[in-house]
């Protein structure tokens, strides 16, 4: 086949494939995505226990509804510092340490909680579970994105949202099956929050058969131990010489000999042009998915139930159903997620979601509080609808797509960055959630209604489509091409020659081959 011309395009490499490896790394940081949706999700649950507000005296304390707040509004405090720190852990000492160290403060803010008797101590620990939380929404992406194959690295990231809803759905399934636990006295609001330290504690030692990411390997010179990963993450009967392994191995290495002459420190990521792009568009896009209003939808989810005459098992049923019908939603959408460029992917499910908004800020404009039924009806309706174009769309490709936009010496920076920029939104919107609501009403919608029109347009006009390509490609669609040491579709095994060629994508004519048992 000789050394590539205009046609290598078209010769390209074999097409990765998924084996039960992969599946079995996914599976294993299960409890880890779980732990993080369970953690957010319980206060719900802990603060509509009437034990807890009796054990701790709300009902007579003037600081009451300071105290609710500070519950929820520091675990985002601690969503937003937490991330800041990973990196120095994911960098210096691997992915699966972060992964370790986040799933490890997380037990214990969970085990502090289940068992404090002081409140102020209980808001503390509220915070450390933000930040460890926060840490693991970072951590368990970071290492998927770098395991799997490029080919359908969309929908395998996808299971850690599929995971992490799964623990919203246990958490509210918990809150509703202990709210019928009446002999627990003022001690029954402890065991929920004692489960959220049994998620953690499941993921630890599941660490074990987790492989370390090949790529921070390489990065610390631990080649052999990369090598041997990558053939089991690649392993295939129709590739007995683990050619596409040693491939991506080639192209690791010669990506790392330009990484290594390239900065990396937090000031890099905003001096450099391409690299403060990709922070700006990495922090844009968390930001306008939180947009999308899928807090403010849910507001008034407990006040329709009310107006439709639900008793309280109802109204504590029905947000139970909502997430479980957005679990089913996140499963189904994996096989979608690479099939459709992720920048339209995203536009739609802002415009989707910014459209089911309009409908439901017509319904509860007229109808809430009213006696109309079918009205009443047709706003829950609207809750579930939402939730087609919010997780499908939206949370669906969002995982892979943070990934996918940082070069692997500043992924664990960029990604985490993204992560308190999300918690960050959160803090904004929930704080001005109350005050809104009580002096705009249904209005609020209209803020959530312009963002996503206007997100839209940006996502589909400025962000690039980074499906299927290998991470260390990327960097060319952010104007870094020449920080590109090899591209895959430059790579051929000769199965006879037992060589390498290497076409340096015209610069220059320099083609050279190299052995395949010395280079790889």
């Amino acid at each position: 086949m000789g050394f590539f011309s205009s046609e290598k395009a078209e010769v390209g490499v074999r097409k990765q494939k998924i084996n039960a490896y992969n599946i079995l790394i996914l599976f294993l940081l299960a409890p880890g995505s779980i732990t993080y949706g369970y953690s957010a999700a319980i206060i719900a649950t802990t603060l509509g226990q009437p034990s807890f507000s009796e054990y701790f005296g709300l009902a007579t304390r003037s600081d009451a509804n300071s105290i609710i707040g500070a519950t929820g509004g520091l675990f985002f405090v601690g969503g937003v510092i937490g991330p800041l720190f990973l990196p120095w852990i994911t960098d210096r000492f691997g992915r699966k340490w972060g992964v370790a160290i986040s799933l490890t403060l997380n037990a214990f803010s969970a085990a502090f909680m289940a068992g404090n008797t002081n409140i102020g101590e209980f808001i503390f620990f509220r915070f450390v579970a933000g930040a460890s939380s926060f840490m693991l929404l970072g951590a368990i992406p970071l290492l998927m994105n770098e395991v799997v194959p490029s080919s359908m690295r969309g929908g395998l990231v996808e299971l850690h949202a599929v995971f992490f809803i799964l623990g919203f759905a246990i958490a509210s399934w918990v809150g509703f099956g202990f709210s019928y636990w009446t002999s627990g006295g003022l001690n029954a609001w402890r065991p929920p929050l004692a489960i959220q330290a049994g998620w953690a504690l499941l993921g630890l030692p599941a660490l074990y058969w987790i492989p370390e990411s090949p790529r921070f390997l390489c990065m610390k010179n631990r080649e052999e131990e990369a090598q041997a990963i990558l053939h089991k993450l690649h392993s295939d009967s129709a590739d007995p010489e683990h050619e596409f392994a040693k491939a991506e191995f080639y192209q690791i290495q010669k990506q790392l000999h330009i990484d290594r002459t390239l900065g990396n420190s937090w000031g890099h990521l905003f001096r450099k042009p391409s690299y403060r792009k990709r922070v700006f568009l990495a922090c844009g896009l968390t930001g306008l998915i939180q947009s999308s209003g899928d807090l403010v939808i849910n507001n008034y989810g407990p006040t329709l139930y009310k107006y439709l005459g639900y008793g309280l098992v109802k109204q504590l049923l029905y947000p139970s159903a909502w997430l479980t019908f957005t679990l089913g939603m996140s499963v189904l959408c994996m096989p979608l997620i690479d099939r459709i460029p992720r920048n339209k992917m995203v536009a739609i499910g802002l415009w989707g979601c910014m459209s089911t908004l309009i409908v439901e800020a017509a319904l509860v404009a007229n109808f809430v509080p009213s006696d109309n039924e079918n009205a009443l009806r047709a706003a829950v309706a609207m809750l579930f609808v939402f939730q087609v174009f919010d997780t499908a769309f939206l949370n669906g490709p969002e995982w892979a797509y943070l990934g996918e936009m940082f070069p692997t010496h500043i992924r664990a920076k960029g990604y985490c960055l993204a992560m308190s920029m999300l918690a960050l939104v959160n803090i904004v919107y929930t704080q001005a959630a109350p005050v809104a609501f009580a002096n705009a009403g249904w209005k609020y919608y209209l803020l959530f209604i312009l963002l996503p029109f206007f997100g839209g347009i940006i996502v589909w006009v400025w962000y690039p489509d980074t499906r299927f390509l290998p991470l260390e490609e990327i960097a060319a669609m952010f104007g870094d091409q020449d920080e590109v040491a090899i591209y895959q579709a430059e790579i051929e095994l000769d199965r006879t020659t037992h060589t390498i060629v290497e076409d340096h994508h015209g610069k220059g004519a320099t083609t050279f081959i190299e052995n395949r048992q010395s280079s790889v």
